[in-house]
């Protein structure tokens, strides 16, 4: 027993301290935890024996569970908004098509049946949650917030689709007897899923905000309380014959975005129980595997890992995509960030436990497929979302914010650090429910009537409420992009989104309807991209370019920049991905001819 604990409780501390090699090198992470278990499995320095499916089955299921409950929770009601439509159309036929041109190279280059070649690409289709939010909330890349939130919410509803495509052919293949009326079963199947997924996890999210706002449980044990509930969510709502994973993730959401005692505890508890869940599901997934299997099927696996990246994606992203306003750029990065993980080897383990004769076969193409998708996507994810102009440039913001729990009121304290260009610093007048508390300045603390007039690198340290904290951060805030080459991005200088259309046709000789002088420019600018801004969003006109800076806490228009010249920044890279609109334009105009 001790030798057990030794060597698993070694594992985690050698997963963790890896990550410092990790970020040293660019490498991603998760592919590292995986490269751990690899190296301590039978074939690798470790000789750890482990060939126990079922228990790896366990083990990563329920580590999946906890990811995609922390996954729901972190996701606002705002990305919703934003980009619920094109995420579940990603989900679902997104997955489908995926699955159907996997098949293709499954069959020819493995000699698969063609059911067999599909369940290779149902296993193979979803996109990872672990993956994904690792890349777009720890890894430091902060890219436009309608992409972001796509590959948020896909990355989070795509397991259902995926593990019901896969468990509804691995029982296709092992019993024959459901081979008559298969279409009504599928249906009855996906109906009973999904449906029971969707009750379960918004009843379950909100018995989770109802147990941590009124039981009065120890504050400590809240966070222990709600993610137990969430694995009894996804637990029973499995043995109902519902989809688990959808229900807790429905459950994360729910609670994620409702009033809940102590926010930052249950935050801070579940950012710890994440990596753990991480690390446990890649490590036991690179024990479980053979690397001495892997030689013969090595060209097999790069070649439908190319399909896979190159093509079924790219399609994918495209068919589930083209109903809505998307730009290429956008539909290029969202089929780049693919990236496949814990959860398509997890769904290769099911036709391993279900006996099919071809299971291992199936396990170890996953298995390598995987390590392709996480070192070719996931090293190159920057360069690619720099490249399509997907990257927003960090503009100056608190530098700190902590919850805190005031009886009959929620308040943080939020900190700054007043910039030289801030409104702050250049006497703008705070109203009076933003008096600082503290200041600290050349290492002392001071009280805000000892400091006076605040300065250029000073710390700020005040209380406010939520709902105002965007209020200051546009008082504290750069009013100027974070680095001078960030103009290329944001435009050359601010104009006001009230001013008139029609003003600026008179400045810059813009071509703009009639009927549109009389609309403010932020109005058209929101009709114009036809879909909510984000940060970033641009449109040109003539020889300008109307770009938008920042939004109200309403998500409405706040700041707009005028690049003098066109930046390109949108300009499709890629011959490919045209939208909807484009489509229609494209074929209107061949009609013509």
């Amino acid at each position: 027993m001790s030798l057990a604990v030794l060597v698993l409780s070694g594992l985690v501390a050698a997963s963790i301290f890896s990550s410092l090699l990790s970020f040293r090198i660019g490498a991603p992470l998760l592919l590292v935890f995986l490269g751990v278990g690899l190296l301590a499995g039978e074939d690798g320095l470790g000789g750890i024996t482990f060939n126990d499916a079922g228990t790896a089955y366990l083990v990563a299921s329920t580590a999946l569970a906890v990811v995609l409950f922390d996954s729901g929770f972190h996701t606002s009601i705002k990305s919703v908004r934003l980009a619920a439509l094109p995420a579940l159309s990603m989900a679902t036929l997104g997955v489908v098509v995926t699955a159907a041109v996997v098949a293709v190279p499954a069959h020819y280059l493995l000699s698969l049946s063609w059911t067999e070649g599909l369940l290779l690409g149902a296993i193979v289709a979803s996109t990872d949650a672990a993956a994904v939010f690792f890349l777009l909330r720890v890894g430091g890349i902060t890219v436009r917030d309608r992409v972001r939130s796509v590959l948020e919410i896909e990355s989070g509803s795509n397991d259902p689709m995926a593990i019901f495509l896969t468990v509804v052919l691995v029982h296709f293949l092992a019993d024959r007897s459901i081979h008559t009326g298969f279409g009504l079963f599928v249906i009855l199947e996906l109906a009973r899923e999904f449906g029971l997924g969707l009750l379960g996890g918004a009843a379950g999210g909100a018995l989770i905000v109802q147990a941590v706002n009124r039981l009065g449980i120890e504050r400590s044990l809240l966070p222990i309380a709600a993610l137990s509930l969430a694995l009894m969510v996804y637990a029973a709502t499995t043995l109902v014959g519902g989809s688990g994973f959808l229900a807790v993730y429905i459950a994360g959401l729910v609670a994620g975005n409702s009033r809940l005692v102590a926010p930052d505890t249950l935050r801070r508890f579940q950012d710890g129980a994440l990596w753990l869940a991480q690390i446990a599901m890649f490590l036991t997934l690179g024990l479980l595997a053979t690397p001495s299997e892997f030689p013969p099927l090595i060209l097999s696996a790069l070649a439908i890992a190319a399909v896979l990246i190159l093509v079924a994606r790219p399609l994918a992203a495209w068919v589930a995509l083209l109903p809505f306003r998307m730009k290429s750029n956008e539909t290029a990065f969202i089929s780049w960030v693919g990236l496949r993980g814990a959860v398509s080897i997890l769904l290769a383990l099911l036709p391993i436990m279900s006996g099919l004769e071809q299971g291992r076969l199936l396990f170890n193409i996953t298995f390598l497929v995987v390590m392709v998708s996480l070192a070719v996507q996931g090293w190159t994810i920057r360069p690619v979302a720099r490249w399509l102009g997907q990257i927003v440039p960090r503009r100056l913001g608190p530098v700190q914010r902590m919850e805190l729990e005031v009886p009959g009121a929620r308040h943080e304290l939020v900190s700054y650090r007043i910039v030289a260009d801030a409104l702050v610093a250049r006497g703008h007048r705070m109203p009076r429910w933003a008096e600082p508390s503290l200041v600290v300045r050349d290492g002392r603390s001071l009280l805000a009537h000892a400091a006076g007039v605040l300065r250029p690198g000073d710390t700020v340290y005040l209380f406010a409420k939520p709902e105002r904290v965007p209020h200051l951060d546009r008082l504290f805030a750069s009013s100027a992009p974070a680095a001078e080459g960030d103009h290329r991005f944001f435009g050359d200088f601010p104009i006001d989104p009230m001013a008139r259309m029609g003003e600026l046709t008179l400045m810059y000789g813009l071509p703009v309807p009639d009927e549109a002088a009389d609309v403010t420019v932020a109005q058209y600018l929101e009709w114009m991209l036809g879909a909510p801004p984000g940060i970033g969003d641009r449109i040109g006109i003539g020889e300008v370019e109307l770009i938008v800076r920042a939004l109200t806490p309403e998500d409405t228009i706040a700041e707009i920049g005028l690049a003098a010249e066109p930046t390109r920044i949108d300009t499709p890279r890629l011959p490919l991905f045209p939208n909807g609109r484009e489509v229609r334009q494209k074929i209107k105009r061949w009609l013509r001819r």
